[in-house]
C-alpha cells in the first residue's frame, strides 16, 4: 500500500491529498529516508511525519484497505 493512503486510511493524516503534498516536500520519512508518496509501506516500517516543529513517529503493525475509526489505532504503535 502507497504511504499516502496508508497514512489516511490510519488517521495519521486527515487526508490522502495533504499526506501526498506532505511526501512531496519531504516531511515524510521511513526508516530514517524521506520517501516520495508512492513509497510501498510494509510492517514494521516506522515513519517519522514532520508537523512544523512536531514529529510524529510510528511502527506500521497493520496493513488494511479499508478501517473503521475505532480501529485505526491497531494499524500503528507510536514510538518514541
Amino acid at each position: 500500500m502507497r504511504i499516502d493512503k496508508f497514512l489516511k486510511v490510519s488517521r495519521l493524516v486527515k487526508r490522502r491529498t495533504v499526506a501526498k503534498e506532505m511526501a512531496d516536500q519531504g516531511r515524510i520519512k521511513v526508516n530514517g529516508r524521506v520517501v516520495k508518496s508512492s513509497y510501498d509501506v510494509k510492517i514494521d516500517d516506522i515513519i517519522e511525519i514532520g508537523y512544523g516543529a512536531r514529529v510524529i513517529k510510528a511502527k506500521v503493525l497493520n496493513i488494511r484497505e479499508t478501517t473503521k475509526k475505532a480501529e485505526a489505532s491497531e494499524l500503528y504503535e507510536l514510538v518514541d
